[in-house]
């Protein structure tokens, strides 16, 4: 994106820096700037949430759960970002939550962030795409998806997981410069 924040200085607008307190550990908060917010933000400023976002934390999850408790969604990469996204849907009250990576060591991680569900799209059987997989198994599709991964392919089997009509795909990653994501109408 353009900054990096493993440099020692570094320049950025006023906006872009948040204080944390002196006795915080800095080897655990790192993670705040980018991975947990971004997880966090992707979920609970879905359409119909976002105007609510200026409200306390407390208030505005009441309300978030309030939405999306019975919600099923899936998470596309269960790298710190995919695991902060099935956090917050799990806290939210989605009711099932399906975690998918192609590393199976992902899985434990991702149950224990709150994924009721695991799977891997490399061991469907041959020619079974992920995007069908889900469709069918969740009749129709699903409330929301996420793409946490960067990857075009991903990201479309993420769009075309989501239920037609109402379902919601959330593109997090990003992608490579020049890729693009092409998909059926």
């Amino acid at each position: 994106m353009g900054t990096s924040t493993f440099s020692q200085y570094t320049v950025v607008a006023d906006v872009s820096v948040v204080a944390i307190n002196k006795a915080a550990p800095l080897d655990k908060v790192c993670l705040l700037g980018c991975g947990i917010t971004t997880a966090w933000g992707a979920v609970v400023k879905q359409p119909g949430i976002s105007m609510y976002f200026f409200l306390c934390c407390a208030a505005l999850l009441i309300f978030a759960r309030a939405l999306a408790e019975g919600s099923n969604v899936a998470v596309f990469g269960c790298g710190a970002i995919g695991l902060g996204v099935i956090s917050t849907a799990a806290d939210v009250g989605a009711s099932r939550i399906i975690a998918i990576d192609i590393n199976p060591g992902k899985r434990d991680w991702a149950i224990k962030m709150g994924a009721t569900e695991f799977m891997n799209p490399a061991e469907l059987p041959n020619g079974k795409r992920i995007q069908d997989y889900l469709v069918e198994i969740t009749d129709g599709g699903l409330d929301f998806t996420f793409d946490a991964t960067g990857n075009v392919n991903v990201m479309r089997a993420a769009l075309e997981a989501c239920h037609k009509g109402w379902g919601v795909s959330t593109v997090i990653g990003v992608a490579a410069a020049g890729q693009e994501i092409s998909t059926r109408p």
